[in-house]
């Protein structure tokens, strides 16, 4: 049975043409630990990963279903749009500790994104679904669930809003002010 918090082998986006939006492969061997070493056992080139991916789209290009077994990987997948998220992990992962995490990714990406998840609003804000992405999982570690959390760890702050407009009554007024203090204290001496 494998313990391991390591739960996480891929993230991906794929376009309803079956291009790759975005991918990331999480490496067990630099995590550090003796869990699954066959976890992406296949997906190191390039090559590999894009064979991978045709075949996992073909099989999940219709919407219906959110979680199939494809090649030894346990794959929970959403469709949003023009894309599909996907989410791999080993066989014997828990599928809905996966499913939590990516609904919590999508959702979070709706927030940021304003409800406008496709193609070109998520690659014209790939900063943003990066950082949603290192947010949600670290290394292959589900690390958060919650997508308000996510989306307010990773949204741009708002621009400060308060200014300071200085003119020629706000520097009177300041002289006033400075005056009648001056003129109280030499009363006093």
């Amino acid at each position: 049975m494998n313990l391991s918090l390591y739960a996480v082998n891929a993230f991906l986006v794929l376009d309803t043409d079956g291009h790759r939006v975005m991918a990331k492969y999480y490496n067990p061997k630099s995590r550090g630990y003796l869990g699954d070493e066959n976890a992406n056992k296949g997906l190191v080139t390039l090559k590999e990963q894009r064979a991978f991916e045709k075949g996992l789209f073909q099989k999940t290009k219709k919407a219906g279903g959110d979680i199939i077994l494809y090649e030894g990987h346990l794959a929970v997948y959403k469709h949003s749009l023009d894309l599909i998220f996907y989410i791999l992990g080993g066989a014997h992962e828990n599928e809905l500790m996966l499913h939590n995490a990516l609904s919590a990714f999508s959702d979070a990406v709706h927030m940021l994104l304003r409800n406008q998840v496709e193609k070109r609003a998520l690659l014209e804000n790939l900063d943003l679904v990066v950082l949603c992405l290192d947010e949600t999982i670290d290394d292959g570690v589900i690390v958060e669930t919650d997508p308000t959390t996510i989306a307010s760890r990773v949204s741009r702050p708002k621009a400060d809003t308060t200014e300071i407009v200085i003119n020629e009554q706000t520097i009177m007024s300041a002289y006033q002010t400075m005056k009648e203090r001056m003129q109280q204290r030499i009363s006093q001496l």
